[in-house]
């Protein structure tokens, strides 16, 4: 296990060099911005204000706070809030802003600090992994590392840079793939066959999800974020290809857990009955797929669909006709999504199943390999009533 880590360390690292770090800031054409901690040591007074025209209000509130670090530690500055509602103790960021013309130095409320709450609640996700998951969860846990590591030391620079975000997508999939694979269930023929069906997979969703961009004409800028983006970058990103490569790595999640399920349940069926052929043996575990299929699909639809929940609502308000406001390409986007997604995960049960059953059946000896997925053999026991 030590050496197999050592070998994915070293990938990842000369893969990040081969991409490169990228790192760049955004130059101030005129006023200097910094951002500071500080703590709210005082709100002096609390009223509420509305919007012009509308009965619409929102609380305003005059707050003093004392700067907690850097070289301004222990000033205490007088700052009008009106984005979040805050309290006496409360740590918060603040924006400092220098002005280029006369040096005038004025304060707004940044965000509040959300540090602590961060940490409990990812401690507790670590903690609950580990408590019933085992040796198994910390796997996981480790796995997830190494998908993040990809993520933002791979993908992100190598996007900032300008290389093709779907090749790079493929790519950091793939890494993905075979990190969290191998990291979670160890070497063997089992898990081979999911990382190989799950690549496959996700080729066929890329030249999938290229089609349907193509023919939808989506731009990639349905978000605001996108626009900030280009702006930032002096317009160096291909935001159709960042747009498939997030169409990809979105997949990973349900992908993953089809690609493994049906290899382990070619494994579970092999080893109840040698005797089955191979054609016999994907017949079954293919039956057991189409069960879970419809499971993987709500999951990723209703995953993208809460997403979107607050747009949803906002458009249920308009008296636009249904068929133009889904053609509107925030909409359209997340149609593609849902569906190429969703595509990609049927494609993985047949495509893996098929793997599997050439490269286990008739080839496994010896002790089964224990992986923790007792949702496939619920399934397995099923099928063969």
């Amino acid at each position: 296990m030590r050496n197999f880590l050592a070998i994915i360390t070293l990938c990842i690292v000369f893969v990040t060099l081969f991409i490169g770090r990228v790192s760049f800031a955004a130059e101030m054409a005129s006023d200097q911005v910094e951002i500071l901690r500080a703590k709210v040591v005082d709100v002096v007074k609390s009223e509420q204000d509305g919007f012009p025209g509308t009965d619409i209000t929102f609380t305003t509130q005059t707050i003093n706070v004392r700067i907690t670090h850097g070289e301004r530690k222990g000033e205490i500055v007088s700052v009008i809030n009106d984005y979040v509602i805050v309290e006496k103790g409360d740590r918060v960021f603040l924006n400092h802003t220098t002005s280029a013309f006369d040096d005038m130095e004025t304060y707004s409320l940044y965000d509040v600090s959300r540090g602590f709450a961060l940490f409990f609640f990812v401690a507790l996700f670590v903690a609950v992994v580990f408590m019933f998951g085992g040796k198994q969860g910390l796997r996981g846990l480790l796995s997830l590392l190494g998908s993040l590591l990809v993520i933002f030391f791979v993908l992100i620079p190598g996007i900032l840079r300008g290389i093709d975000p779907v090749f790079l997508s493929i790519l950091a999939a793939s890494i993905i793939i075979v990190l969290g694979s191998y990291v979670t269930h160890g070497f063997n023929r089992t898990t081979s066959a999911a990382v190989i069906g799950m690549i496959l997979t996700v080729v066929l969703a890329g030249l999938l999800a290229k089609a349907a961009v193509l023919m939808t004409k989506l731009t990639g800028f349905a978000e605001e974020e996108a626009v900030y983006l280009n702006f930032s970058t002096s317009g160096g990103i291909d935001f159709q290809g960042l747009l498939l490569g997030a169409i990809l790595i979105g997949l990973l999640g349900t992908l993953y857990d089809a690609a493994i399920s049906q290899a382990i349940a070619v494994e579970e069926i092999h080893h109840t009955d040698p005797t089955l052929s191979k054609k016999k043996v994907y017949a079954k575990v293919l039956r057991i797929g189409r069960e879970h299929i419809g499971a993987l699909v709500d999951t990723l639809a209703i995953a993208y669909v809460g997403a979107a929940l607050p747009l949803l609502l906002l458009y249920s308000l308009s008296e636009v006709p249904f068929g133009i406001i889904i053609n509107r390409e925030i909409f359209a986007t997340e149609i593609i999504r849902i569906t190429v997604g969703s595509i990609g995960v049927i494609l993985a049960v047949p495509i893996t199943t098929y793997i599997s059953t050439h490269m286990l059946v008739g080839k496994l000896k010896g002790k089964r390999h224990v992986h923790g997925h007792s949702h496939v053999h619920a399934h397995t026991h099923t099928t063969d009533e």
